[in-house]
C-alpha cells in the first residue's frame, strides 16, 4: 500500500512543481493560468484513476470516489495549489499529493471507501494576492460576498471578479448556486513552524486556527525635506515613525505572551524603497502591512486597539500621518475534536503517537469548520519554514500520514 502512496506523492509533486514563474522558489498566483494548469494536473491524474471530476462556479476541482454508501455524507480531503510570490515546494501542494494518493491507495486495494471520497482541490488559498481569506472554499461553501468579488489583486489591480471569469469561472453563480452540503474535511499541510522538525515527529493532529487582523495597505506620510538642513524639532520623518511603531509592537508583543496570550504580530512589508527615496532627503513616506495571528479574537480586538493607540501617539510626536487603509479579518477556529481523534487511533495502529498542536497559520479547514463541518488538519514536519523558497518536508513523513488517514477512513465504516 505505501508503494502506490510514495509514488503518487512524488509523481505528483514533480508535476505540479514543475508549473511555475522563475524562481527563485515556486509561484503560481490565485486565479492565473499557472494555477489552472496545475488543477489541470490532477484532473489527468483523477481521470486516470477513474474518478469523476467536477468544478464548481469558482473553479474548486472535485475528484469523487464512489463509497459503499452513497447517500451518506462525503469525506473531502484536499488543499490547495495557489502560492505565495516565491513560495516552496509543499505549501498546498503536499496536502493535494496526499489527497490523491489516498485516493489510489483505495482503487488499488480494491476497497472502496465506506463513503464518497472527494479529492477537493480549492482555489485562491494564499490571500496575498487578493485581501479577502479562503476565496475557494468560502465561495464553494456559499460564505463569498459581492463585496469581496470586487476586490482587487494587488499586484494586477483587476478584480477578482475578472480573474475568476478569465479563467473560466463563473463569478455571477458564485453567489447563487448551492452551496457545499455538511460533511467532512481533512487537510494535509506542511507546518508552518518548526516545533514538529525540533521534537523529531513526523506528523501531527491540528486542532484549531489562528486568526488575523491585518492592515494590508497601510502608510505613514511624512514630509519630505533635505536631510542636512532640516532641523529635528521640525521633521516630519516616516521612516523614524516607522521605527518607533514597531519597537512598540513588539514591546506590546512581548507584554501579551507574558501575561499568557496567544500572539504573533507581523510587519511582513516595509517599503521606502521607493525612486523619490534617497540618502540626501529625509523620508516622506513609508508604505507597510501588519498582520495580528492569535487564537483569540479578544486578543485580536485589544491589540487592534493597542496599534491604533502607539499610531496615533506616534503621530502626535513625530509629526506624520497615518493611513491605515481597511482592514480584513480572518476568524480563529476550533477543529473537530472527533475527527482529530479517529485520525490519532489509527496513527497509533501503525506506531505513531500525533501531539494534537495549533496553527499559526490560516488554512482552507478553518473555512470548512466555521461553515458547520466536521473539519480537521494533518501537519507534516518541516524545516526552513514555510513562504519561502526552501520550504523542506520528508515525502516518507507525508506517505505515513497518508497511511494513517487510509487507516482512519476504513475505520468509519466501521461505526
Amino acid at each position: 500500500m505505501s508503494d502506490i502512496i510514495k509514488d503518487t506523492v512524488d509523481r505528483l509533486l514533480d508535476r505540479v512543481n514543475a508549473i511555475s514563474e522563475s524562481g527563485p522558489g515556486f509561484t503560481r498566483p490565485s486565479y492565473s493560468p499557472l494555477e489552472s494548469q496545475a488543477h489541470r494536473v490532477i484532473e489527468d491524474e483523477a481521470n486516470a484513476l477513474g474518478l469523476t471530476v467536477t468544478r464548481d462556479a469558482a473553479l474548486n476541482l472535485f475528484a469523487r470516489l464512489p463509497g459503499r454508501d452513497r447517500n451518506a455524507p462525503a469525506i473531502h480531503v484536499g488543499s490547495h495549489l495557489d502560492t505565495v510570490a516565491m513560495g516552496g515546494a509543499y505549501d498546498g501542494q503536499a496536502g493535494v499529493a496526499g489527497a490523491m494518493a489516498l485516493a489510489a491507495a483505495f482503487v488499488e486495494s480494491g476497497e472502496p471507501p465506506p463513503v464518497d471520497l472527494v479529492v477537493t482541490v480549492t482555489r485562491a488559498e494564499e490571500s496575498v494576492w487578493f485581501p479577502v481569506s479562503y476565496v475557494g472554499s468560502r465561495a464553494a461553501l456559499g460564505r463569498l460576498t459581492p463585496a469581496e468579488l470586487q476586490a482587487t489583486r494587488s499586484d494586477t489591480g483587476r478584480t477578482l471578479q475578472d480573474h475568476i471569469l478569465s479563467e473560466g469561472g463563473r463569478p455571477d453563480d458564485i453567489l447563487t448556486d448551492t452551496p457545499l452540503a455538511p460533511a467532512r474535511f481533512i487537510e494535509l499541510h506542511i507546518e508552518q513552524g518548526d516545533v514538529l522538525n525540533n521534537a523529531g515527529e513526523p506528523f501531527a493532529v491540528v486542532d484549531g486556527v489562528r486568526g488575523g487582523l491585518r492592515y494590508r495597505q497601510a502608510r505613514i506620510n511624512g514630509t519630505w525635506a533635505h536631510s542636512g538642513g532640516q532641523a529635528r524639532s521640525e521633521r516630519s520623518d516616516a521612516v523614524f515613525a516607522m521605527a518607533d511603531l514597531i519597537v512598540a509592537m513588539d514591546r506590546r508583543w512581548d507584554e501579551a505572551l507574558h501575561a499568557g496570550h496567544d500572539l504573533a504580530v507581523t510587519f511582513g512589508r516595509v517599503d521606502a524603497a521607493t525612486s523619490e527615496h534617497a540618502f540626501a532627503k529625509v523620508p516622506g513616506r513609508v508604505d507597510f502591512c501588519v498582520d495580528l495571528r492569535s487564537d483569540d479574537i479578544a486578543v485580536l480586538d485589544r491589540m487592534d486597539g493597542v496599534f491604533l493607540g502607539e499610531s496615533a501617539a506616534i503621530e502626535a510626536a513625530r509629526h506624520v500621518r497615518f493611513d491605515l487603509g481597511l482592514q480584513s479579518r480572518s476568524q480563529p477556529t476550533k477543529l473537530s475534536a472527533a475527527l482529530g481523534d479517529r485520525i490519532a487511533d489509527a496513527a497509533r495502529a501503525l506506531g505513531h503517537t500525533p501531539r494534537r498542536m495549533l496553527s499559526g497559520g490560516g488554512h482552507d479547514a478553518a473555512a470548512f469548520a466555521q461553515a458547520g463541518w466536521d473539519s480537521v488538519m494533518v501537519f507534516l514536519r518541516n524545516w526552513n519554514g514555510s513562504h519561502n523558497p526552501d520550504e523542506g518536508m520528508d515525502p516518507a513523513d507525508l506517505v505515513a500520514a497518508v497511511d494513517a488517514l487510509h487507516g482512519a477512513v476504513r475505520g468509519m465504516g466501521r461505526e
